[in-house]
């Protein structure tokens, strides 16, 4: 018989994050991730006390893969110019499957669930925020910068939406960073 492998925290939140992504708020459920990870339901309850508590950890997970750890990568690039290009091309897709990806289209039907909505508006807030700062220190007024930062932001989720709804229509693989640059010379046009 087979040694089975002890699950963790981490575990289970990986398979809820990939059930998010697939199906939203509602699939986030205990006993078909359980079985998806070859599980009994006892296992959830040694590391959670209930459905909430993996959601949160799920958002929490996805919140620190899609935003923080993109800033951070973001932030090795010196030049602002080259560093907004690289936000924009891990934002609309370098052909690198990221297990939050898909997640942000999937809360938008639970945008007022009472664990989604904070953690949604602490994510746009802390993206929009970041893009406005980069595009002060690319030398655009503030409030300026803000209106660009929204448009890059709304460039991102209107790609998302594209190439969830109609990937042909949508800029891919070789595609995308020709549709950055273009991104990149309508935003930063004066």
């Amino acid at each position: 018989m087979p040694v089975r492998k002890r699950l963790t925290a981490g575990d289970w939140t990986s398979a809820a994050l990939a059930a998010l992504a697939r199906g939203g708020v509602a699939a986030v459920a205990v006993e078909p991730i359980a079985a998806s990870l070859g599980t009994t339901k006892g296992s959830f309850y040694w590391h959670f006390d209930s459905r909430d508590a993996l959601l949160e950890a799920a958002l929490l997970e996805w919140e620190r893969a899609e935003t923080d750890d993109v800033i951070a990568l973001v932030e090795t690039e010196p030049d602002m110019l080259r560093r907004l290009r690289k936000l924009l091309a891990v934002a609309l897709g370098t052909g690198i499957e990221q297990p939050g990806s898909g997640v942000e289209l999937a809360l938008q039907p639970s945008a007022d669930h009472p664990l989604v909505a904070p953690v949604l508006a602490r994510i746009t807030t802390r993206r929009l925020d970041y893009l406005a700062g980069m595009f002060r220190e690319l030398g655009f007024p503030p409030d300026e910068a803000r209106q660009r930062s929204l448009l890059a932001y709304t460039a991102y989720l209107g790609h998302a939406q594209l190439a969830h709804a109609t990937p042909d229509a949508a800029p891919a693989g070789d595609q995308v960073p020709a549709y950055v640059d273009t991104v990149i010379a309508t935003l930063t046009a004066r």
